[in-house]
């Protein structure tokens, strides 16, 4: 059977769909980082006042890395409905959930109220949390790539990945003019609320934009082609899982690699620095704050362009520049941190995010393009967020852990450079996607590299 096509998504409406997913995605990780914020410089006093200092910031961070947790498992259910009943309504909900939850962080209780119970609360919140956050991205992402064409689809499949940073600016935002703000009492006290709270008006904003978007063209032919085939030979298709792992299960483990040092590298970076910055080298809050506060802006910025040269040079070879050089990196990194300076910190902090930005711009094309279009949601979150529990979740319990250990930044250095030998390993492994039609991606081909005939 011939591959469906769609005619080309007019420009105009392919930037209302890529600032849908963008603004979308913008929430859902400003919900996600505001925690792994709060978590560095707050929560431990707040919900683990009865620990070691470093301790305390060990469970915080443990409540933190529950969220990875549940990542796989909103990817395995927004996968499967949303290979089922399409991209734009799962987006709907998980942004739903992760602005609803983050709205109840802001009125909880805290230990000196409820006891034990307040972490128990907190590490709920954080599940659901996470549950939507691992059905977010893969939605996200493929929205946009299913909409644009093959020539430019690394550019426009790079803006929702620009949420991150964008999420991380506006929540680094936040809590740095609150500390700057008020001072340390009044911050602990109610302060540390009012960033989550704000949550509520973002979610209001990014719901009404996600609504007016259209659903991906590609989904719906496919839908369509699987309609027909269904009754043509009166049987259900396979669940997207079982495909998944039938027929791509090679480019799912590829992708879980490729994550390993885009992951780490970037919770290294951006929350773990936060504790080292300021247990470590003696700076104070606002200068860690506003130190990740620039170099989310640079990264932010560098995104799209390096999304772009991977529509020119290939998705491998710039994802490769990116694993390489967070290994290379690493050393320079913390030498440029002890130095005990802003601009010493700044630089070493946005070199870090320019250099994370070369894996995770093409990411999303990369990813999209490994699978077919009716299994193709649940094949990129399952590769994205799997990895993510043995990648981000860790990440800072391991670097505080290895801090708390040797005392040296060194161990920590080792560990991200291990994980980006195993990311180039991966990526190495990979065939170059950058010329596939999504729509062209046969569903019971062995793989992403085979295509209906005529493609």
């Amino acid at each position: 059977m011939a591959a469906a096509t769609h005619a080309p998504t007019p420009p105009g409406s392919l930037k209302r769909i890529v600032a849908a997913s963008l603004i979308g995605t913008t929430i859902e990780w400003y919900d996600f980082f505001l925690y792994g914020s709060a978590a560095a410089l707050v929560f431990n006093k707040l919900f683990f006042p009865e620990s070691d200092p470093l301790v305390g910031t060990l469970l915080s961070f443990l409540t933190y890395a529950v969220g990875f947790a549940a990542r796989p498992l909103g990817a395995l259910v927004f996968g499967h409905y949303g290979d089922r009943l399409g991209r734009k309504k799962l987006l709907v909900l998980s942004l739903l959930m992760m602005g609803g939850a983050t709205f109840a962080i802001g009125l909880l209780p805290t230990h000196a109220a409820v006891g034990s119970a307040a972490p128990v609360l907190l590490t709920v919140l954080r599940l659901v949390q996470g549950f939507a956050l691992g059905g977010e991205w893969g939605g996200a992402v493929l929205l946009v790539s299913e909409h644009g064409d093959a020539k430019r689809r690394g550019f426009w499949a790079s803006w929702p990945q620009t949420g991150a940073p964008a999420g991380q600016l506006l929540a680094t935002g936040v809590l740095s003019a609150l500390t700057a703000l008020l001072s340390d009492a009044a911050f602990a006290t109610w302060g540390w609320r009012v960033p989550f709270l704000l949550s509520g008006v973002l979610v209001i904003v990014g719901l009404w934009i996600r609504l007016s978007v259209d659903e991906s063209p590609v989904f719906k032919a496919a839908l369509a082609a699987a309609e027909q085939r269904k009754a043509a030979a009166a049987q259900a298709e396979k669940t997207p899982l079982v495909a998944v792992l039938r027929h791509h299960w090679r480019d799912v483990l590829i992708a879980m690699g490729a994550r390993m040092a885009e992951n780490i590298s970037y919770y290294v970076i951006t929350a773990f620095i936060l504790v080292y910055a300021t247990t470590q080298v003696g700076l104070s809050k606002q200068t860690a704050l506003n130190a990740v506060l620039v170099g989310s802006a640079v990264h932010f910025a560098v995104i799209p362009l390096w999304g772009a040269l991977s529509d020119r040079l290939g998705r491998r070879p710039v994802y490769l520049v990116g694993a390489v050089g967070v290994g290379l990196w690493m050393f320079p990194f913390f030498a440029l941190v002890d130095q005990g300076s802003f601009g010493g910190l700044l630089l070493a902090v946005t070199v870090g995010l320019v250099l994370h930005g070369a894996m995770y711009a093409p990411q999303a094309a990369f990813f999209s393009e490994m699978f077919a279009t009716r299994m193709r949601y649940s094949g990129a979150s399952i590769g994205a967020q799997f990895s993510s529990v043995a990648a981000g979740a860790p990440a800072p319990l391991i670097a505080v852990a290895l801090l708390d250990d040797y005392g040296s930044s060194t161990p920590v250095a080792l560990y991200v450079i291990a994980a980006a030998l195993l990311t180039v390993v991966a990526v190495a492994c990979a065939r170059e996607t950058r010329d596939r039609d999504l729509s062209e991606i046969a569903e019971d081909a062995p793989g992403a590299d085979r295509v209906r005939a005529g493609a």
